[in-house]
């Protein structure tokens, strides 16, 4: 690779003009942090007046909500005019083989979809008179920014251009990281002031922060066409159109069936696929909002394919199935790469979606699975199956009353359960695994024991993944943990284990990281459904049982 050449002081003046506007920005940051603290205490030190006087309350919090708007929308369009300006500096590359131009057209994708999220927040911010009811879309939001940039970075192979990307996204991934801590710190600090006033306006508070259901037990948000699916007797919903391989049903693929999709279809889309093995490439697009998929059972139902790494396919594109739109709920469907662990990356499922939810579902790969690549997700009593970081991503992710099935690997290898990719302490993602059996399959239970199999390791400096009242056989190495490469992120980590059962699961002999925790019950409180996922706002729904809170 190649860049353009420019001249060396005009270079040195736009570097320096750059680098001036980054200090304004922070700083602007910085003195909204203090400005907060200020207001803070001026509203602890004045409760009892403010509990008299409503009006004293109300401007402090107008005002606070004023200064940190604009302070963070400065923040957020810094980000976004630096993830332009990186992007667009990256025309003048010269890609020296295939692989790196194959990468670059999947950076443009990724950045379409991070400059669309941003924009997003932008407009959130704008639009709301206060933006702390949408505090969990924009932390979301802004987290996937980070996540799209790093999976642009990390889709080209180890060289000058790889090294030269990621130095080019430095300052994009920096404003957005302080554009969530912004947010953080807003939230935090404004209620602060919810929480200052009358016995009554506290209770409208509390009564406001709950979901708000109808007579028939459903969410607000949800439509009438999703209270017409979701009232239908039984756990499966009356489709709109019939997937069938013998051409009983709509159609025979179900790339057919999401082709037909209106384009301007109001509610919740249904699919529902019969029995067979449907050997094809789906994706859900960005489009394909609210598409709910279902089949006859996970072993029954199944959509299929073989791509992979060591055939030149990018990880990114392996998967067989793949969901971008959001609101999507898949039941009692199967995912497959039949690529085999000698193909090693080989995706079943990618999926970026924010709100995905599956039930029933069964994931089988070898290398690299179930790809959790952005946003908020859950997926209650499924089967994932895999050996070496079958389950990885950098989504905020709760596995619930899952098996998570192990299996035998190529000579030589060992097996890791996850491989979770925060970059950014900022970041609100992580895998949790939550009242889940972590187990071996068939073909290694008697292998288990020449076999190292561990829960995790960290893929990017700040992953996290916390294993909380799951059941863990014998499987599992003493050690618990395995480090990706020497001493890489093993103190910026965060790697948790809690009330867990099972010969896998005594700390004893786990490992001595900075990182890792043997958490009590107030900390894994933060892990669960209501408090990781915010699930109470989106996970309300008929059909899919949820734990929000720990089991004991």
């Amino acid at each position: 690779m190649a860049f353009q050449d420019f001249d060396e002081i005009t270079e040195r003046r736009r570097a320096a003009r750059e680098q001036r506007f980054r200090k304004r920005v922070i700083t602007g940051v910085v003195t909204s942090f203090i400005l907060l603290a200020i207001i803070a205490a001026a509203a602890a030190a004045f409760v009892v007046y403010s509990s008299r006087s409503m009006g004293m309350k109300n401007y402090s919090t107008t005002l606070s909500h004023h200064r940190t708007e604009g302070y963070l929308n400065t923040a957020i369009l810094s980000a976004k005019n630096e993830l332009r300006q990186a992007f667009n500096k990256t025309k003048s590359f010269k890609f020296n083989n295939p692989d790196e131009e194959k990468a670059f057209e999947d950076c443009k994708v990724l950045m379409d979809d991070a400059m669309e999220e941003l924009e997003a927040s932008m407009s959130t911010v704008k639009e709301n008179g206060t933006f702390t009811n949408k505090t969990p879309q924009l932390k979301s939001w802004l987290s996937a920014v980070i996540s799209y940039q790093q999976t642009c970075i990390d889709g080209f192979p180890e060289g000058k251009t790889k090294t030269d990307m990621k130095k080019l996204f430095e300052a994009s991934k920096e404003f957005t990281s302080n554009s969530l801590a912004l947010i953080s710190e807003v939230t935090s600090l404004l209620s602060t002031f919810q929480a200052v006033g009358t016995a009554r306006n506290l209770k409208e508070t509390e009564q406001n922060s709950l979901v708000s259901l109808d007579k028939d037990g459903f969410p607000n948000w949800i439509g009438h066409e999703d209270r017409r699916i979701l009232k239908v007797k039984g756990d499966m919903p009356t489709p709109n159109v019939t997937v069938s391989k013998n051409g009983t049903g709509d159609f025979k693929t179900i790339n057919d069936a999401l082709a037909a999709i209106p384009s301007k279809y109001e509610g919740r889309y249904v699919i529902y696929v019969q029995e067979g093995i449907y050997d094809e490439t789906v994706i859900i697009t960005k489009k394909m909002v609210n598409v709910t998929m279902y089949g006859d059972g996970s072993q029954k139902s199944i959509i299929t394919g073989r791509k992979n790494f060591v055939d030149g396919v990018r990880t990114f594109q392996t998967a067989t199935f793949v969901v971008l739109g959001e609101g999507f709920m898949g039941k009692a469907m199967g995912f497959r790469n039949t690529a085999g662990p000698e193909k090693h990356q080989a995706v079943a499922a990618r999926v970026q979606a924010d709100r995905a939810i599956f039930a029933n579902c069964r994931f089988e790969g070898y290398q690299d699975t179930l790809y959790t690549q952005a946003h908020r997700q859950f997926y209650r009593s499924c089967v994932v199956a895999g050996t070496i970081d079958f389950i990885f991503g950098d989504a905020a992710v709760v596995f619930q009353n899952c098996m998570l099935v192990v299996r035998l690997p190529m000579a030589n290898q060992k097996n890791i359960v996850t491989a979770q990719g925060r970059v950014d302490k900022q970041q609100t993602t992580g895998i949790v695994i939550h009242n889940c059996r972590i187990m071996a399959d068939k073909k290694l239970e008697p292998e288990k024991a020449k076999v190292k199999t561990y829960l995790g390791r960290p893929w990017k400096e700040y992953s996290r993944t916390v294993v909380m009242e799951s059941t863990i056989e014998d499987l599992i190495h003493p050690d618990g943990w395995l480090p990706w490469e020497g001493e890489f992120a093993l103190k910026t980590l965060y790697y948790a284990e809690y009330n867990n059962k099972g010969p896998g699961a005594k700390v004893t002999n786990r490992v001595n990281w900075a990182g890792y925790n043997v958490i009590d019950k107030i900390e894994a409180q933060k892990f669960t459904v209501e408090n990781f996922l915010q699930g109470n706002d989106w996970l309300n729904i008929k059909g899919i049982p949820v734990r929000y809170t720990l089991y004991t």
